[in-house]
């Protein structure tokens, strides 16, 4: 099965799962679970929490622990959240403000997760001990769960 099949696969599966739903949580937990499930190279998937202050606190996730609070101002998740834009890093340790919440992470891919009316929700972190392990077909397709998210407020 190529990328893009698992792909087309996992978003039936949550089509199905997230229909309707629209607490934050929930669907968090539900698009964590998923995409850990479907795809051997996620070693760890989650979702840092908007918890406002300019602070981002960890959310529902799979995999190892995660660190707890991240200020914006600090790592990739921080910048994905002060920038609201896609940050994949094919090499985190050549990066110097990435923060080593696993030693054996080599890439990462995080994503603003935003609400309807386009403010910051969470950022979905996901962490490969592949190195160089995300590509376009994960950036494009990974966006594509903004729009659970979009119920208006």
């Amino acid at each position: 099965m190529t990328k893009q099949e698992q792909y087309d696969k996992l978003f039936k599966t949550l089509d199905l799962l997230c229909e309707g739903e629209s607490d934050q949580i929930a669907l968090m937990a539900t698009i964590s679970c998923e995409l850990y499930s479907a795809f051997g190279q996620f070693d760890w998937v989650g979702f840092y929490r908007n918890i406002g202050d300019q602070r981002l606190k960890v959310g529902p996730y799979q995999g190892g622990h995660g660190c707890l609070t991240i200020d914006f101002a600090r790592g990739i998740c921080g910048r994905c959240a002060r920038e609201k834009a896609v940050q994949n890093i094919p090499d985190v340790e050549a990066e110097t403000d990435h923060i080593a919440c696993s030693s054996t992470t080599k890439s990462e891919i995080v994503l603003p997760i935003l609400d309807a009316n386009g403010e910051l929700i969470a950022v979905l972190d996901i962490d490969s001990n592949t190195p160089a392990a995300f590509d376009q077909t994960d950036q494009s397709n990974l966006e594509r769960i903004n729009a659970y998210f979009q119920t208006p407020a």
